[in-house]
């Protein structure tokens, strides 16, 4: 299959050439691996994945040291904590050889606390996600909506994505889950995912899934945080800046990738998506991921917010950019309408930004307001 260039790769070698560790995490079949090996030819690669090199480290850690003692990608890198004391020692050795090793990893987490407790200061991080929009073929770009965006399930065309996405989440809850956290019932936990599928792109509600699972909020509160480490799902906060109205606080849940939640919620064919109930969610789920995906692979620093009064006035996204604001709404219809953009209309102040994304065509109607057609809007960011 041949190589799809990423939008992080200027951003990965302008790390390797500051940094004398380079973290790079992000999902399971995200390509982590593939765009290490593509873009670093020169660095020898050990996946501890392979439990003969897990075994070498723990057999004679000093020995393996010094067999991987510079340009070394370590794959996989939280199944051997043992190594980071290791990996200090080496970089204090040698401090102004930048690039000296790679580390990635499947788990925020596990892999953020070692950084913490080891490499703070040494190590310059990455995350890396599914494909972005302007990464996938133009012929599967609409396709991508509701099968998602995982590289080697856009690379195969998307053939036998359900059972793709079956066996990733039997490895992902019996492999990562069990490294992340010690969880008693994966079937409880799995219908947990479930439940957060089906309720993408609404403010979370803790309390009524506990009832629905007979699970306790503390419990539930937990296998969030997992889900979150694990790139599963994210949580888009509030946004709190006063506007003089009162606020709905609790956050929004949304997946990485929707094509993880069609497999949940049993959406299968472009008609099942574009005339289900979840139609306008995904929508919804799949704009605010693309842009989530972007924001982090440039490494903006902007922080995104969604704003919901009590009394129904709603944004679906905001930029926060400090110097100024991009209030975006996100509507899966093809057909324009003024109410669309009442809400970015009367909340954006200069020098703010408002702009109104949907299916249908750009248009030149509003000065204050961008209308535009989704896929322009993705691929010219």
């Amino acid at each position: 299959m041949k190589y799809q260039h990423r939008v992080i790769e200027s951003k990965l070698q302008e790390y390797l050439s500051f940094f004398a560790v380079l973290g790079l995490t992000g999902p399971r079949q995200s390509g982590k691996s593939t765009l290490l090996l593509e873009n670093l030819p020169q660095y020898r690669y050990v996946n501890f994945d392979d439990l003969r090199f897990v075994e070498a480290f723990y057999d004679d850690p000093e020995k393996f040291m010094r067999l991987y003692n510079d340009k070394v990608i370590f794959d996989e890198v939280q199944r051997v904590p043992e190594l980071f004391r290791y990996i200090k020692i080496a970089v204090d050795q040698d401090r102004q050889n930048c690039g000296k090793f790679v580390l990635t990893g499947s788990g925020q987490f596990a892999l953020m606390q070692n950084i913490l407790e080891s490499l703070a200061g040494r190590i310059g991080l990455l995350s890396l996600l599914p494909y972005q929009f302007i990464e996938i073929p133009e012929a599967f770009r609409k396709e991508s909506i509701f099968r998602g965006c995982y590289p080697e399930l856009v690379g195969k065309h998307y053939q036998l994505s359900a059972d793709w996405f079956a066996s990733y989440m039997d490895t992902y809850l019996n492999k990562d889950v069990r490294i992340l956290a010690n969880i008693g019932d994966l079937r409880d936990f799995s219908r947990f995912i479930h439940l957060l599928a089906a309720n993408i792109a609404q403010a979370l509600n803790l309390s009524r899934y506990a009832s629905d699972l007979g699970v306790d909020v503390k419990t539930l509160k937990k296998w969030l945080s997992v889900l979150e480490a694990s790139y599963i799902l994210f949580l888009l906060p509030p946004y709190y800046n006063n506007f003089g109205k009162r606020i709905v606080k609790a956050p929004k849940v949304y997946f990485y990738d929707t094509g993880l939640v069609s497999y949940l919620v049993g959406i299968s064919e472009y008609q099942h998506y574009e005339k289900g109930p979840m139609a306008g969610s995904l929508f919804e789920n799949y704009i605010i991921s693309e842009i989530y995906k972007r924001e982090l692979h440039q490494k903006s620093n902007s922080e995104l917010f969604y704003y919901r009064t009590t009394n129904g006035v709603e944004v679906d996204l905001i930029i926060d950019r400090k110097q100024y604001r991009e209030f975006i709404e996100i509507k899966h219809s093809e057909t324009y309408s003024t109410r669309m953009k009442s809400a970015i209309s009367e909340l954006a102040n200069t020098p703010d930004q408002a702009v109104l994304i949907y299916q249908g065509e750009t248009l030149n109607l509003d000065l204050k307001v961008r209308i535009v057609n989704y896929q322009e809007f993705l691929t010219a960011h």
